[in-house]
């Protein structure tokens, strides 16, 4: 069930990051000011992020079971409209964009999903694991453009689309939720008032919006960075950006790992202080070589184990049954951290001709939210909260073990 939803994590992810590597494309083929070729790439991240809330409480209902084909099918007709018809002008890609959103909305079906199938103790690991399903970023930012140039604009949705059609139709006849798993039976606006009601919910949004919309964001405008700031080709720059995904998606489980072992909190304040350190160093604009690689890789590292601390400490403080619309909550966070810094970035350079004061404001960001965890968060995870929780992990455990 670990391998089936992060697969299907990552081809959704897949289709999310689309038009991403495409950006510099568009905006010399449609002439698009830095700011629209920014509204362009954030517009699905912003949808996919807000949908994980309704998503996530409807999974806590319904079951991933349920959820994953709905969604993995759904995502299917904007992936085919913006690769037959909807590439052509800036607004054709903007409604596009905002329905590919919905292939966003994953992550907050496979989060309850794969907690359910775990025991406490193992699963800061296990959605490490589902969450290196972010990794199709990566797929798209390596074979995007390449099938383009190889074929036509809609070679790879058309590829995407298929391949989304068959995990669809895959999920359906073998994707199954854990025995036992707990159905809430309170109506969806009474459930997402109770979310928004337990401290962890706003703790760990904060911390997700500056790990996962650190992620994102580097995920999305990279290419534009490096294409705009290094003057490198378009093709070099999606490479370089993958291998930043890829990092990013290694370090998340790690970060899981991690966490299970040493504390959530220990994991996120160590990620956020290299975050903080390698945005500084950014900010001077080095040589890409070594100076900069460096930089964007420790940055990488961080924000993929700050992201799967912070599941670590979602699965630590959560109810079991109120761990998909929590998800859809902090996914939302997560993904309207990402959706900012683009519009920021691209608004900063087009006035100032530099991207230095964006990445001073990475790193002003990232040392509020390492104070943050430092007080606030840590005294979450070690004060009245954390043995209620450990107990509850123990009354978990007991169950597991007694229904093997």
């Amino acid at each position: 069930m670990l391998s089936l939803a992060t697969v299907g994590f990552a081809v959704n992810f897949w289709a999310w990051a689309l038009l991403s590597p495409l950006g510099p494309r568009f905006k010399d083929s449609l002439d698009l000011s830095s700011f629209e070729q920014s509204l362009l790439v954030a517009v699905p991240v912003v949808v996919g992020s807000l949908g994980r809330i309704p998503v996530g409480a409807l999974t806590d209902r319904y079951g991933g079971r349920v959820m994953f084909p709905i969604v993995s099918a759904a995502t299917i007709v904007p992936v085919l409209y913006l690769g037959l018809a909807g590439h052509d002008s800036l607004a054709a890609l903007l409604i596009g964009g905002f329905f590919l959103g919905i292939g966003g909305t994953a992550f907050a079906v496979g989060v309850p999903l794969v907690n359910a199938w775990f025991p406490p103790a193992r699963r800061g690991l296990a959605i490490g694991v589902f969450g290196a399903g972010m990794g199709g970023t990566a797929i798209s930012a390596l074979t995007t453009v390449k099938l383009v140039d190889a074929g036509d604009m809609a070679t790879p949705f058309l590829i995407t689309a298929a391949v989304l059609a068959v995990y669809a139709a895959v999920a359906a006849l073998l994707l199954r939720d854990a025995p036992g798993r707990t159905v809430p039976t309170e109506p969806l606006g009474r459930r997402l008032a109770t979310t928004a009601r337990l401290p962890i919910t706003w703790q760990a949004s904060a911390l997700y919006a500056v790990a996962f919309g650190g992620y994102v964001a580097f995920s999305v405008y990279l290419p534009t960075y490096l294409k705009t700031g290094y003057g490198l080709t378009q093709a070099d720059a999606a490479n370089r950006m993958a291998g930043f995904v890829i990092l990013a998606v290694a370090m998340r489980p790690i970060g899981g790992w991690l966490s299970d072992r040493l504390g959530p909190v220990r994991v996120l304040a160590g990620s956020l202080g290299v975050v903080v350190l390698g945005a500084l160093v950014q900010s001077f604009t080095p040589p890409l070589a070594p100076l900069g690689t460096i930089a964007f890789l420790a940055m990488a590292a961080a924000l993929g184990a700050g992201s799967g601390a912070t599941f670590a400490l979602v699965a630590l403080l959560t109810p079991g049954n109120q761990v998909g619309s929590v998800t859809g909550v902090v996914g939302a966070a997560g993904g309207l951290g990402g959706f900012l810094p683009p519009l920021v970035m691209g608004s900063l350079y087009g006035e100032y001709g530099t991207y230095a004061a964006g990445l001073v404001l990475l790193a002003v960001v990232a040392t509020a939210a390492l104070i943050y965890t430092l007080t606030g968060v840590r005294a979450a995870a070690e004060g009245d909260g954390a043995p209620k929780a450990r107990g509850g992990r123990r009354a978990e455990a007991r169950t597991a073990d007694t229904t093997a």
